[in-house]
């Protein structure tokens, strides 16, 4: 890697943080451990991390309070953060989403695994930075408002556009139905609950391809 990403990770178990830490280490990430909730906190602080790997259940601070104390600071805004814990739980995992993390994972998760997840979380990020989205045949121009497919123009309406934009930024990402709504009508825009639903459909028929998947009672996806 020409930068060295700087990576947190918060548990309460050492034998976990042990591991995470050898192996992110040896994929090349600058590592810091935190035993509990408000350590992570004031690691945080101290590192400037560019990812955080967050367990539930910790001493102190839950991880879900801390992602939510973060994501308070303008400093952490945009900071990548991942859920790692036991709780499998669907409720568990929407107030996870909801507090604004990037990803929940459930224990146990292999080191492979979650290399591959970080690795992919960063890549995420560097496409996020440009203007325009690849992904697969599909390609996203954010500045012009230009979508193509296999080569050919797609004409999409304005909110669509930025629909499938925002799903694209992140593939493989739930984005939840609240989190989509406010990102592109906006908290002072009332639009009813089928509005997303109708704008996907469109977006659907529009590009030949189900490319999004509805995650039921969650959100959606971009795959």
């Amino acid at each position: 890697m020409s930068t060295t990403k700087k990576i947190l990770i918060a548990d309460d178990e050492p034998d976990i943080l042990e591991i995470l830490e050898f192996n992110l280490t040896a994929e090349g990430y600058e590592v810091t451990t935190a035993k509990n909730g408000d350590e992570a906190i004031e690691k945080a602080k101290k590192t400037s991390p560019d990812l955080i790997i967050l367990d539930i259940m910790m001493p102190g601070k839950t991880g879900i309070e801390v992602c939510n104390l973060l994501r308070m600071m303008p400093a952490f805004k945009e900071t990548l953060i991942v859920f790692l814990t036991a709780m499998s739980d669907e409720g568990t995992e929407i107030k996870g989403l909801e507090t604004g993390a990037d990803d929940y994972l459930t224990k146990p998760t292999s080191p492979k695994v979650l290399l591959s997840k970080v690795n992919s979380l960063f890549r995420r990020l560097n496409k996020e930075e440009s203007t325009v989205i690849k992904v697969g045949d599909i390609e996203i121009d954010r500045e012009k408002y230009i979508v193509t497919h296999k080569g050919t123009d797609i004409i999409l309406a304005r909110k669509e556009f930025e629909l499938l934009a925002l799903l694209a930024s992140k593939p493989g990402k739930v984005f939840l139905r609240n989190e989509i709504l406010n990102q592109i009508w906006g908290t002072e825009v009332i639009v009813g609950d089928r509005t997303i639903d109708v704008h996907i459909r469109k977006i659907r028929q529009k590009l030949e391809m189900d490319c999004i998947t509805t995650v039921k009672g969650v959100g959606y996806k971009f795959e």
